[in-house]
């Protein structure tokens, strides 16, 4: 496929963009047929529109996520009690993941000697400020909107570690999987899941009436479910169906 005409190749990348969450600049060049000079030149173009967000090697959808502090400041009763269930799945874990989810983030304290895999800047400046040599932080691309790292390089440094346990978050979750609202972020999930021997999901009760823009993966990402009393019945009974293991805290 070539696009010699700048507006229709412009056009290409934004389709690809929104359909897949994320596209390299690399494989853009070699789909168009042009140089990466010239696709860098587009993205830069698209990104002045507002129609995708340029990052490290490519570019991302435009985020229409919550900013991490307005989350972290939501449900704090209900990300307690997750967080209280959640570590004792890791009682016994010398190296557990956490993603970059507010409820993820409150199971900090509660680690006791487990090493910290991570790409979440709050939870590296809470182990900093503990004095924690426990701690393998994951850096890259960082995103103000999930205060995180992503992108190759944080791939790259999860790729190279393994973890008992990974806890991940997403912003919905249902019988046709796991959903959120930042691609570069999703694509973080499902290396910590993959390098993890257990894949616990912390979502409160809203998340499992949630709807969000970006695929995360599908129910088998997961082994286990840990929300709050809140929880419908009927959304929980389909999650068993599909073969997770749910558990309620409080």
């Amino acid at each position: 496929m070539r696009y010699t005409n700048a507006p229709e190749r412009r056009a290409h990348l934004e389709r690809r963009i929104t359909a897949d969450g994320y596209l390299s600049s690399a494989v853009a060049a070699q789909e168009l047929g042009v140089s990466e000079m010239t696709v860098r030149r587009d993205l830069r173009l698209l990104e002045e529109q507002g129609a995708v967000r340029r990052v490290a090697g490519g570019a991302t959808v435009v985020s229409v996520g919550v900013p991490f502090e307005r989350r972290d400041a939501v449900g704090t009763a209900q990300k307690r009690a997750i967080a209280e269930l959640a570590a004792t799945e890791a009682a016994t874990a010398e190296m557990v993941g956490l993603d970059a989810g507010t409820t993820v983030a409150a199971l900090v304290p509660l680690l006791g000697g487990s090493t910290v895999v991570t790409h979440s800047l709050p939870v590296i400046e809470a182990l900093s400020r503990s004095g924690s040599p426990r701690l393998i932080a994951a850096g890259g691309h960082y995103q103000p909107d999930t205060r995180s790292f992503a992108g190759p390089l944080t791939e790259e440094t999860l790729w190279s570690v393994r973890c008992d346990v990974a806890f991940l978050s997403a912003t919905a979750v249902g019988p046709d999987g796991l959903w959120g609202t930042n691609a570069l972020d999703a694509a973080i999930k499902r290396v910590l899941a993959q390098q993890s021997a257990r894949v616990v999901l912390l979502a409160d009760a809203g998340k499992l009436v949630g709807r969000a823009a970006v695929r995360i993966a599908g129910l088998g990402l997961i082994d286990a479910l840990i929300t709050d009393s809140r929880a419908d019945a009927d959304a929980l009974a389909l999650l068993e169906q599909a073969g997770v293991e749910v558990k309620v805290a409080g």
